[in-house]
């Protein structure tokens, strides 16, 4: 599977401020980077410094007036489809290092707060079986409503609102799963089909000793997912962090089959 990206991003940024981009396909096993083309409007040199767990980068920019920022790729895609149900949980005793930060909670996902509900509606499967029924509960419980919740909305207002976008989705579904004790972890990434089309937050669950991608959403296929960068909540997955102020003119993100 071919995907090619095409992104823009126009800003207006009134004084002079550091900004952290993580805009970039990452160069992993299953998405091979067949382009990939990054053009920055900044006063100083740009900085790309490893993304968590070494996995795709960020890059250290400045703003200063207009912040322009055009990111072009085409990633081939290895990748099968992957039957959930037929997939255990780990002996979280036995998880490797990495993987163990993503069984606890986080700013944006407060699994603490659903381990009472995740016994009671999801005891009665385990394993891969339990995400599907976590799956099928999110479908029929929450809709997705564009403009429904903002940036400091976690997994618990998502529960209590039953409505959100991808980021909103993402945090409750690795919320509840943090919460059976399976880890799981949000994924920046591209995607076509999205709706409306923009960068698109994703969940991969370890099962079986590995990473699974799973749209919470249910508008992305696992085998057409192209990972920007991984984390525990949207903090470390963010496509543009100013550590100051900013105004958008345009941004478009447009992800098609190549």
């Amino acid at each position: 599977m071919i995907i090619d990206i095409d992104v823009l991003l126009d800003y207006g940024i009134p004084e002079r401020h550091d900004v952290l981009l993580q805009v970039e396909a990452a160069a992993m096993a299953d998405q091979r980077l067949l382009e990939s083309h990054l053009t920055v409007t900044s006063p100083e040199r740009l900085r790309a410094v490893e993304g968590e767990e070494s996995i795709g980068q960020r890059t250290w920019a400045a703003g200063l007036g207009q912040f322009r920022v055009e990111y072009r790729a085409r990633v081939a895609i290895d990748r099968a489809p992957v039957d959930l149900s037929n997939k255990q949980a780990n002996d979280p005793r036995m998880l490797p290092a990495l993987v163990v930060p993503y069984l606890l909670p986080s700013r944006y996902c407060e699994s603490d707060k659903f381990e009472a509900f995740v016994t009671r509606e999801f005891s009665h499967v385990g394993g891969g079986q339990k995400i599907m029924a976590m799956l099928d509960w999110m479908a029929t419980h929450v809709d997705y409503v564009s403009g429904s919740s903002s940036g400091d909305t976690t997994a618990a207002g998502t529960f209590v609102q039953r409505q959100g976008v991808c980021r909103d989705f993402a945090h409750l579904l690795a919320s509840m799963s943090r919460a059976a004790m399976i880890p799981a972890r949000l994924v920046a990434a591209y995607a076509p089909g999205v709706t409306p089309p923009d960068f698109h937050a994703v969940v991969e669950i370890w099962l079986d000793g590995s990473w699974h991608l799973v749209d919470a959403t249910g508008m992305a296929k696992a085998e057409e997912i192209v990972r920007i960068g991984v984390g525990r909540d949207a903090t470390d997955i963010a496509f543009m962090t100013v550590f100051g102020s900013a105004q958008m003119f345009e941004q478009r993100v447009t992800v098609t089959r190549g």
